[in-house]
């Protein structure tokens, strides 16, 4: 074609005659598309040839005669194998397209008067050039019409979308909050059903379209027809787990708290042993009570707090306890609380329908034999039934300064433990809300509350969830119904069966198993937002630690005391589990708790305390707490669901991963390599993917959506196969704020001064180090899929 375009004649010449002006008309009508392909170009020179020849068979041109090289053009034109070299206008050294140009006196002999046809053939010019200027008026204005009424693309949006975000947001209100939260708890105490239906009709009632109710039939573990009881054996007394003696008159007095005060999955039946003080069940703990005493078979005084219920159960079990007393330590409370009376209720159910493990509870599944999920029997007490169990001296308690609680060495206490719960099926229901997305309706950000029906504990946080999440669906469809609507799905769950091991979210979660793991961006949990009045305490996965810090300084105000709070990847309580740990979906939390008071404060909120313990509205008496928590939840949730880039960091996790590896315990090279390497590449990922993406002027809609589908999977190869009970799979979660190393590693590690063995490091290292050469070659993989994609276009 380079050559074809610089044979063609210059506009400049249009004033010359009339063969000559028809030619180049056609030709710069070629012109207009330089990718022709030989068939286009093989019609152009065949429509060249004739129009050449119907001019000069005009009057006038008689004498002329078609040379040698014309003939022979013609004689191509006739082949099936057509060449472009015969049909271009320079092929023939004196053709007529070349001789016209080089002699423009070459026809002047042969012209006559121009014909009548020259007239018509201007008019019909001018009704040509009128009907395409009305036709281009036209278009325009029903560009106009059709740009006004279609919905702007999602980059057209992006810059107003703080706007968005703000005018949502000031919609939230705690006076709407606080009315929904005593509507809650107003009725009477109902079924897991009733409750699930309520809010369900709150939710549709709000504008929210797609909302439905889901029911599995799972095993629960419920109190049996009496209380269980701890009687002294050198006495003989008799106390309920709240430490009240065992009468007919106390019993009255609060019979649901001292139904409920037990341990969900425990073991059931008596037992009549010595009681070991444990302290906190820890590695040295257990080594230290073992080289003074056999544990076969006997009862641990263990405290809640430091490490996973769970965990600890598994450590006594191993080394053959028979059961268990679990309290908390006055002195790990935090001073604004008042629970050293109360007893509370655990869970020893890991996740999901114990009946059910790994599969979904629906029609016809098998359902396993597992009454009791350990051989303990375990039994939560009160701070005020220990004291009596470990005859604590008077003079041992001052004011000034809290005495952890201790057995002394020389006391040696028998009693007898008695349990008696029952496991039965009972209906669980989960409301689901959709607001679907426009741009990405496949792609789902899920955020969770909870709501309780089955029983009176798990204090009043449940209704606090409820009330924030239904706060933010309130503000979100006032709008919508102004025609906005978000770029991705959002689901709202309201969980049930909570209490007993997360159930109605695992149930639901692995009957959309394949699903969600294709369909899952994000889960922002509410579960218990306000446990206090203290602190706020934000926990994010590394990928979204930075999205949560930017939320708190768009949304805090001062009298809420949140600017500064440091954003931390630990493990939390709630329904958040199912998704962090077995599907590896990036997850963020925000609540307000009280100052701890000590180091062992971490996982007391493994403990469900009665409704009457926990006064919601005492710590929050304006809602104030509320509003903030629905704000900065509604914005991280807003920013996932509506950014045309996930606001995820991939640097992060790398930066997590390293600083997971520091200290000399677990600082092998081959870990430390790997783990650089990591960084090179997510660093490389973050500069060459991630900034052009955010910037509109160079964003192509494929290659952003290659872009979210490499960032919503970047932690799912953090997802270690079998972690310690209580321990988090997702190897990026810490224990807590005070452990800076991976857990699993940790757990190894205190698990080979226990057996004096380097078997479960070693598998513990291979593991860790899998998962980070995993993400590394996730991540140079989504980088050579990028390469790729640019050379081919290239």
């Amino acid at each position: 074609m380079g050559e074809n375009e610089s044979s063609v004649p210059s506009p400049s010449q249009q004033d010359k005659k009339m063969a000559y002006h028809k030619v180049n008309a056609d030709q710069r009508a070629q012109g207009h598309s330089p990718y022709l392909d030989n068939d286009e170009l093989q019609a152009t020179a065949l429509e060249l040839e004739w129009d050449m020849e119907k001019e000069l068979e005009e009057p006038g041109f008689d004498h002329f005669r078609l040379d040698g090289a014309v003939q022979h053009q013609l004689g191509n034109l006739q082949s099936p194998d057509l060449d472009l070299q015969p049909i271009q206008p320079s092929s023939s050294p004196k053709g007529r397209f070349q001789r016209l140009q080089e002699d423009p006196d070459y026809i002047s002999h042969y012209t006559r008067q121009a014909p009548k046809s020259n007239r018509c053939s201007f008019f019909q010019i001018l009704k040509v050039l009128c009907t395409a200027l009305i036709l281009f008026i036209f278009g325009i204005v029903i560009g106009y019409y059709a740009h006004k009424k279609c919905p702007s693309p999602p980059t057209s949006q992006e810059p107003n979308n703080l706007h968005i975000y703000h005018e949502i947001l000031k919609e939230i209100k705690a006076e709407n909050m606080q009315r929904i939260y005593r509507d809650l708890l107003q009725s009477p105490r109902e079924d897991d059903v009733d409750v699930a239906m309520k809010i369900l009709v709150q939710w549709s009632s709000q504008g929210l379209e797609d909302v439905r109710l889901v029911n599995y039939s799972v095993l629960l573990d419920l109190p049996g027809s009496s209380s269980n009881t701890v009687t002294l054996r050198n006495s003989g007394e008799c106390f309920y787990p709240s430490g009240q003696q065992c009468n007919r008159e106390t019993k009255t007095l609060h019979s649901q708290d001292f139904m409920y005060s037990y341990a969900a999955y425990s073991a059931k039946g008596t037992l009549e042993a010595e009681l070991v003080d444990v302290q906190y069940g820890t590695v040295e703990d257990l080594i230290r009570i073992q080289a003074i005493t056999n544990v076969t078979k006997k009862i641990a005084l263990l405290k809640l707090g430091q490490s996973p219920l769970l965990y600890k159960l598994s450590l006594l079990e191993d080394a053959g306890f028979g059961g268990a007393l679990l309290y908390i330590d006055p002195c790990d409370l935090p001073k604004t609380t008042d629970l050293a009376d109360k007893a509370f209720m655990v869970s020893l159910n890991s996740g999901g329908d114990p009946s059910t493990p790994g599969y979904a509870s629906i029609d016809g599944s098998y359902r396993q034999n597992r009454l009791n999920l350990t051989t303990l029997l375990v039994q939560p007490v009160s701070a005020v039934l220990a004291k009596k169990l470990i005859s604590l001296p008077e003079d041992t308690v001052q004011k000034d300064k809290c005495i952890p609680l201790r057995m002394p060495a020389t006391d040696k206490k028998i009693i007898s433990l008695n349990i008696q719960s029952v496991t039965t099926y009972k209906t669980i229901s989960n409301v689901i809300g959709y607001l679907k997305g426009t741009v990405f309706p496949d792609r789902y950000v899920i955020i969770g509350s909870h709501h309780n029906g089955l029983n009176s504990y798990g204090g009043q946080e449940w209704a606090s969830s409820t009330a924030i999440i239904t706060a933010f669906i309130q503000a979100l469809m006032l709008k919508v119904k102004r025609g906005w609507r978000p770029d991705r799905t959002i689901v709202f769950c309201s969980w049930g069966g909570t209490s007993f091991g997360n159930i109605g979210s695992y149930e639901w979660a692995e009957d959309l198993k394949r699903v969600l793991q294709r369909n899952v961006v994000a889960y922002v949990s509410l579960h218990n937002p306000v446990r206090g009045n203290s602190t706020l305490h934000p926990v994010a996965s590394p990928s979204l630690q930075q999205l949560a810090a930017e939320s708190q300084s768009f949304n805090c105000v001062e009298k809420t005391k949140c600017p500064g709070s440091n954003v931390s990847s630990v493990q939390i309580q709630g329904d958040s589990d199912y998704f962090i740990n077995h599907l590896g979906v990036p997850a963020t939390q925000f609540s307000y708790e009280d100052i701890k008071t000590s180091q062992n404060s971490s996982f007391l909120s493994e403990a469900l305390f009665p409704v009457h313990a926990t006064k919601t509205e005492e710590l929050d008496p304006s809602f104030s707490l509320h509003e903030t928590i629905a704000k900065l939840t509604g914005q991280v949730t807003l920013q996932i669901a509506n950014e045309p880039v996930l606001p995820f960091n991939a640097l992060d996790i790398a930066l997590e991963v390293q600083n997971s590896l520091k200290g000399d315990e677990v600082g092998i090279p081959q870990l430390l390599a790997v783990a650089s390497r990591l960084r090179d590449t997510a660093e490389l990922f973050q500069s060459d993917e991630m900034r052009p993406a955010n910037d509109p002027k160079e964003r192509a809609a494929i290659r952003v959506r290659m872009l979210n589908d490499v960032l919503q999977s970047l932690e799912k190869s953090f997802l270690v196969h079998q972690a310690p009970p209580g321990l988090y799979r997702n190897i990026l979660y810490r224990l807590d704020e005070r452990t800076s190393q991976f857990s699993v590693l940790l757990e190894a590690l205190e698990h080979c001064k226990l057996h004096q063995s380097n078997e479960t490091i070693q598998a513990a290292l291979s593991e860790v180090l899998n998962s980070i050469n995993s993400a590394q070659v996730y991540f140079k993989a989504g980088l050579d899929v990028f390469e790729t994609t640019l050379a081919g276009k290239k």
